[in-house]
């Protein structure tokens, strides 16, 4: 009688518990959090809808005030405009140095960081101190001096000048230097005493174990190469060797000192889909990253 009387409290028991752990989810506080979020989306999202949007809008209507939140006769014009230009070849260009960039990045800044943060060797504090003081410094700063020593070297106009100068990337140095401190010290003195060379601890135990930081670098350095249009307007002399972020600048202002903004849209839409490719290929890596540096940090 007992256990059937308990059996019959259960359903009540389980409705009351539904029922206050409902109202525990929907308090004000996080509708108010959630109300925000959804703000902060739509506030993130409007600029890639609003180029998605206007390059499917002739110049007088992307250009009208008020504007048309929303394309009435859509048009294809600006793509045509767009292909009649070598946009393939700007793009594979742009492809080769974001992608060799990418993983000379990730390699050299691993292993650096690595180095910075389980070697013990005279000057280590002063080079990473060095590392750190050249996340300074603002790019712009080096670009004259940098330009003239590729001039001396011939590598202007070339993948490999474009790319070199930027495979030492501080910011990339600390993060793994972070994140490879974060490996335990006892694991890589048992993988010594087994017999452990230093190319297979690092290559089949250190950088397994940093995956998520350099799922982030990664996409870090994607997006950062990939956008590098200064560096790029400097180096490039040839429309062949020209990127797509710059070859489509140079195409829609050099004709009649206007900018042509449905043409530019469609060729920022263009633009924008490797880079949400690259995110969404990392972006489990990208996230553990980002959780463990904010738990760990």
């Amino acid at each position: 009688m007992t256990s059937n009387a308990h059996l019959q409290r259960q359903p009540t028991i389980i409705r009351q518990k539904s029922k206050s752990s409902l109202k525990r989810e929907w308090t004000p506080m996080k509708v108010l959090s959630t109300l925000l979020l959804l703000i902060s989306t739509l506030v993130f999202i409007f600029p890639f809808y609003w180029i998605v949007t206007g390059a499917f809008k002739i110049q007088t209507v992307a250009t009208a005030i008020p504007p048309e939140w929303f394309p009435l006769k859509p048009t294809v014009s600006n793509w045509l405009e767009l292909f009649k230009n070598p946009i393939w070849r700007w793009t594979l260009n742009s492809f080769i140095i974001s992608v060799v960039e990418m993983i000379a990045v990730c390699l050299v800044s691993s292993t650096a960081g690595y180095v910075l943060a389980k070697k013990v060797f005279p000057g280590r504090k002063i080079i990473f101190t060095m590392f750190i003081a050249a996340m300074a410094l603002p790019k712009q700063v080096i670009l004259v001096p940098l330009f003239t020593m590729l001039a001396d070297f011939g590598w202007v106009n070339t993948y490999h000048g474009l790319i070199l100068p930027a495979i030492g990337w501080p910011f990339g140095v600390f993060l793994m230097k972070q994140f490879s401190q974060t490996i335990p010290g006892e694991l890589i003195e048992a993988a010594k005493m087994d017999g452990c060379s230093e190319i297979r601890l690092f290559s089949t135990i250190i950088l397994p174990l940093l995956k998520p930081a350099l799922g982030a670098l990664a996409i870090f350095t994607f997006i950062a190469s990939w956008n590098d249009y200064f560096s790029q307007l400097i180096m490039v002399r040839s429309t062949s060797m020209m990127t797509l972020p710059l070859g489509v600048s140079m195409m829609t202002t050099q004709s009649e000192f206007m900018t042509n903004y449905g043409v530019l849209m469609a060729g920022a839409a263009l633009a924008s889909v490797p880079m949400i490719a690259i995110f969404l290929i990392f972006q489990k890596a990208f996230t553990q990253g980002i959780t463990m540096g904010a738990v760990k940090g």
